[in-house]
């Protein structure tokens, strides 16, 4: 008898518990899964902090890993490999008979490297002892995340500290409504079914121009529309007039300095309305439009007038101070939500930043040594001040360059368009800016990075012993060049 209380009374505990979990508590919790935020949330656990993850959708990775830069330079190689071999391999003395595109083939083999990537991040996270959730968190309060899954069900989960990484959108025009049939976004041109025959590109940046590459390779033809005097627009002046000048052999078309005032869809074709320079209204018609105008940041959803958090009204970014840190104590913003480049690198750095921040450390970042990259073919990449940005600063500079028609290595690969751009302080001969279009221009450019952190001088990297043949050469020679005009082999 005496026991029979103390009985009932540890089951009707145990029901409550299980009917009204207690909150999960943590050190942080990451909201958004994308490459900001899993290195954010991979970096808190090696510092011994216990971590959580909230991710909206059913794959970790977010846009870079789903439907971004994984995707598109799966698409990018596969199409590259076609137009070689359609194009070049004969004089590489290699024939073949009955060569055709399986697009649906291109497809399916994008959709495995992604699938692979997102594991890949999956396994991260059970192997750092990350507990992940999977729905949309809203802030209750600024220590209080809330997960809601598609069947509407909910959990509260705590933390002393919480990263906001839910990236960004591409941007909606209002006079371009988007059906994702005909007129599209990045994400559905990563899903066609068919190649264009003639695929209109709204906006000359790199999404654009990566997306237009993968159907001009394949056969489409394609037409930029671009607001401005030229494309690639943040990237130094001779970069785009190079990139310009290779894409028109590949058969793009520009129409740069037009003003896009609508697209409309017409049975199975697009037509898009836009004003040139002088006024006048042209008329373009294609079977797909891309519309690739940039990206908007994703906080839609987040709760965050329940903590106080206004973000920008252009873009719609998140203030963050120094530290990336927002005005809420505790609560801090990476990658796309923040003021910068939109880029999978920078968000990296940021996870990683603010991780180390939060575990006390004093990490820092060059915000100036961030590279850009457009995976074009030739690739474009840069890193430092533009030659624009120089002048307008009223910098005194010395330049260098040196084409890859003069590189041994570029000439025996049949990838000869493009050069190398050395920018240097004028009397201490420091680099300032590094720019590259050509052959594997994505990977060469880390060297300039390397040597900019160190404030390496162009000497000095005219000096650097380069294998021969290989195409960071062109980087040796251009920084002679910069050095008393001293290039061998130019």
């Amino acid at each position: 008898m005496q026991g029979e209380p103390i009985t009932r009374s540890l089951t009707l505990n145990l029901y409550i518990y299980h009917k009204q979990p207690q909150h999960m508590q943590f050190d942080v919790i990451v909201i958004g899964s994308g490459p900001g935020g899993y290195v954010a949330a991979i970096r808190c656990a090696q510092l011994g902090m216990k971590t959580a993850i909230v991710e909206k959708y059913n794959t970790f990775g977010g846009t870079c890993l789903n439907v971004g830069c994984i995707p598109s330079k799966a698409l990018l190689d596969s199409s590259e490999h076609y137009y070689n071999a359609s194009h070049t391999f004969a004089t590489h003395g290699i024939d073949i008979k009955g060569l055709k595109v399986n697009l649906a083939q291109m497809i399916k083999r994008k959709d495995q490297v992604v699938q692979e990537n997102t594991s890949g991040i999956a396994y991260l996270m059970k192997k750092n002892k990350i507990t992940t959730f999977l729905g949309t968190g809203s802030f209750k309060d600024k220590n209080t995340v809330v997960v809601t899954k598609e069947d509407g069900a909910a959990e509260e989960i705590s933390a002393t500290n919480v990263i906001i990484a839910t990236g960004s959108k591409p941007t909606a025009l209002p006079f371009l409504p988007v059906d994702k049939k005909r007129i599209i976004t990045s994400t559905e041109a990563l899903n066609l079914s068919e190649v264009p025959k003639h695929l209109i590109v709204i906006g000359g940046g790199v999404i654009g121009l990566e997306l237009g590459s993968v159907y001009a390779r394949l056969g489409a033809k394609i037409t930029v529309v671009e607001f401005l005097d030229g494309i690639i627009a943040t990237m130094d002046r001779t970069l785009s007039k190079e990139l310009q000048k290779s894409l028109a052999r590949l058969g793009f078309d520009f129409k740069l300095s037009h003003k896009v005032s609508k697209a409309e869809v017409k049975g199975k074709n697009v037509v898009v309305t836009a004003s040139n320079a002088k006024g006048e209204e042209v008329e373009i018609e294609g079977d797909y439009c891309i519309v690739a105008v940039g990206r908007t940041a994703y906080t839609q959803g987040l709760g965050l007038e329940n903590i106080g958090i206004k973000t920008e009204e252009r873009g719609g970014k998140i203030p963050v101070n120094d530290h990336l840190e927002t005005e809420v104590k505790g609560v801090y913003a990476i990658g796309d939500v923040v003021k910068g480049a939109m880029l999978a690198h920078k968000a990296e750095e940021e996870g990683v930043y603010v991780a180390e921040r939060i575990a006390g450390q004093k990490p820092h970042i060059n915000y100036n040594l961030i590279p850009g990259v457009v995976y074009t073919w030739p690739e474009v990449a840069s890193v430092g001040a533009t030659e624009e940005q120089l002048k307008e600063s009223k910098k005194a500079y010395k330049s260098g360059s040196f084409p890859f028609k003069a590189s041994g290595r570029a000439r025996a690969s049949m990838d000869t368009d493009g050069l190398v751009k050395v920018l240097a302080d004028k009397e201490t001969d420091e680099i300032l800016g590094v720019h590259i279009i050509g052959p594997r221009a994505a990977d060469m450019i880390a060297e300039a990075v390397v040597a900019m952190e160190f404030r390496a001088a162009a000497e000095d990297i005219g000096r650097i012993c380069h294998a021969h043949p290989t195409y960071t050469e062109a980087f040796k020679e251009a920084a002679l060049a910069a050095t008393e005009n001293r290039a061998l082999h130019m």
